[in-house]
């Protein structure tokens, strides 16, 4: 509470001398942008409000077991969940400003309104991202990570400068030198910075359930989250490297990303054994799944652009089955 008072009082002076130095300032505009430095302003609220909880959250039951992490490990893992934070707060804060000037069109932000939206932002975002930092865990963080990378995608589809984009690929969206673009690179750079974090909570998972016997595949609890860092750094390298800047390192990257998830399904039996038998299934229906992609896609049925986002949908949506069964995995029936 104190930290979202002290973030509104911060949003009411930022929202002053917004509205004081630029006076004709819209919701969003070619010219100017209410909306954009509002997201400016949550994300560096976000970064404050995620690194103290996050830093305060490792003394609370269930957390401890982060304070006997290498410190690199920890500082690696707390740059990565502020960055998220931070990333996710700017997303989010621009798209409702860029909804709302769909109801306002043309409406200008005087002073008064300038210092109410802006306490209001920053306010419920210190709010909003200290209780998500404050109690993470292995399930609610593969609920951010799909959150994220939905909402960064859909906010650079809506606003590309091309919108006619899904006619050449998907990662068309990230070859403009725009707000549109930086978000959908930097929604897969950020992106990437959290797979790799949330490897870190897979493997302490993975530990307690191997120590307490309800898995018993062969070294699955040091593989499985090396797979998972390594998908995390091509997903990163994915949006660091545009299609327009490095077409060979974006593709390598990309098929990385998929070669790593090829892996997880298919050496699912022998690295995961003791997982429940559903979740197998489960696994085997997403390979399955994905073959009929790559051949619907060889024959021409679909497009580069529904492959890529179909792929891409299979990943992420496997990540969250994975989490789920990861979480009953041990309980007794």
């Amino acid at each position: 509470m104190y930290l979202a008072f002290g973030a509104g009082i911060a949003g009411a002076i930022y929202g002053l001398t917004v509205a004081l130095v630029a006076t004709s300032l819209e919701l969003t505009s070619s010219s100017g942008s209410f909306g954009l430095l509002a997201a400016c302003g949550s994300a560096i609220v976000a970064v404050v409000a995620s690194a103290v909880g996050y830093w305060r959250a490792r003394d609370l039951p269930g957390q401890e077991w982060r304070r006997a992490l290498p410190p690199w490990k920890f500082t690696v893992n707390t740059v990565s969940v502020v960055i998220v934070h931070a990333a996710l707060a700017f997303v989010v804060t621009y798209a409702l400003y860029r909804l709302l000037a769909l109801g306002f069109i043309g409406l200008p932000v005087i002073p008064f309104w300038a210092v109410v939206l802006m306490a209001v932002t920053l306010g419920l975002t210190a709010w909003i991202v200290y209780l998500s930092v404050a109690s993470m865990t292995t399930q609610r963080m593969s609920s951010l990570l799909m959150a994220f990378i939905a909402i960064g995608t859909l906010t650079a589809m809506v606003t590309t400068p091309d919108p006619e984009w899904w006619a050449v690929h998907f990662s068309h969206l990230g070859s403009f030198d725009d707000v549109s673009s930086w978000v959908f690179n930097g929604t897969l750079i950020a992106g990437g910075l959290l797979v790799t974090t949330f490897a870190v909570y897979i493997a302490n998972d993975l530990d307690a359930l191997t120590a307490a016997g309800a898995l018993t595949g062969s070294n699955g609890q040091r593989i499985v989250p090396a797979l998972f860092v390594v998908m995390g750094i091509m997903l990163a390298c994915v949006g660091l490297f545009p299609v327009d800047v490095n077409l060979l390192v974006h593709n390598l990257s990309a098929m990385g990303m998929a070669a790593m998830f090829l892996v997880l399904l298919i050496g699912g039996p022998r690295l995961l054994r003791g997982m429940p038998r559903t979740y197998f299934v489960s696994a085997w229906a997403f390979l399955a799944a994905l073959v009929a992609s790559i051949v619907l896609f060889a024959i021409g049925y679909f497009s580069l652009t529904a492959f890529e986002i179909i792929v891409f949908a299979l990943i992420f949506g496997w990540i969250a089955v994975f989490i789920r069964f990861l979480a009953v995995s041990g309980q007794k029936a």
